[in-house]
């Protein structure tokens, strides 16, 4: 079996993952046989790329032609939510980041128009972040429809048993070296090797059968009864909508390694 973690971030100093790189990722996975991926970024310079600017647009069709040309090829694509704990279902969001490559600007846009690349994606397992206690990461992007699965991402306000852990994720660090870190790029590796695990057991199963594997094996503890405030400041910090099958926290659930094998 073949999994791979995409990584075609520039080799100058800004280590951005711009389009060509990623549509040639993609077309690399689908031609050499590799039938897990996994994407822990976005496709700069936009966070979100808006269908109503033909540049962004282009970007959009360029990055799904190739991860759907790899989805064709037998290759299941597994992505990032995003940190900015934004709702991908709502009907606004404020962008202040993009685009990252020069000065950047404040806009307002419609997650329904404008979309997180790769994650957003059609046939990409978007993949939110939860903490020890299994709640949402604080930093984690949401929305029912949107997200498919959670994983372990870490949330430094999780605190577990072990503080000096800090809640975090044990993972590589450059110079040969390991460190805890946060993230929904901590959460995406942990349903790709839970992929692997259940295509290790379903050798022929199709991404799309691969990914129904995945939301049907995952553990949904449903959305929270209290509000969710990480902070404890009196605000409400995301709003869970759905149900105990699936929601805007964990999509289906949470991917269980155990129950993939057995």
């Amino acid at each position: 079996m073949k999994v791979s973690g995409i990584t075609v971030a520039e080799p100058d100093s800004t280590q951005l993952f711009y389009p060509e790189s990623v549509v040639c990722a993609f077309v690399f996975a689908a031609d050499h046989g590799v039938e897990i991926t996994n994407n822990s970024y976005y496709v700069d310079p936009w966070l979100y790329n808006c269908m109503d600017d033909p540049d962004q647009r282009a970007i959009v069709d360029a990055v799904n032609r190739a991860q759907l040309y790899a989805q064709s090829k037998g290759t299941l694509n597994v992505a990032a939510a995003g940190n900015s704990n934004d709702d991908l279902d709502s009907h606004a969001l404020v962008d202040t980041s993009s685009p990252d490559d020069s000065t950047a600007t404040t806009r307002t846009v419609d997650p329904h128009e404008c979309f997180d690349v790769p994650t957003q994606l059609p046939g990409v397992v978007t993949v939110s972040s939860v903490g020890v206690t299994k709640a949402k990461s604080y930093f984690s992007s949401y929305g029912k429809g949107v997200i498919d699965v959670a994983a372990p991402g870490g949330d430094a306000r999780q605190i577990p048993d072990t503080p000096s852990k800090n809640g975090r994720i044990l993972s590589t660090l450059p110079n040969n070296s390991y460190g805890y870190l946060q993230g929904t790029s901590m959460a995406t590796p942990h349903v790709a090797a839970v992929a692997a695990l259940l295509k290790s057991t379903h050798r022929y199963a199709s991404p799309a059968q691969l990914q129904g594997l995945l939301k049907a094996e995952a553990d949904n503890p449903g959305c929270p009864t209290e509000p969710y405030d990480t902070n404890g400041d009196g605000v409400v910090d995301a709003t869970c909508v759905g149900g105990k099958r699936v929601n805007g926290f964990y999509g289906f659930g949470i991917v269980n390694a155990l129950r993939a094998v057995k």
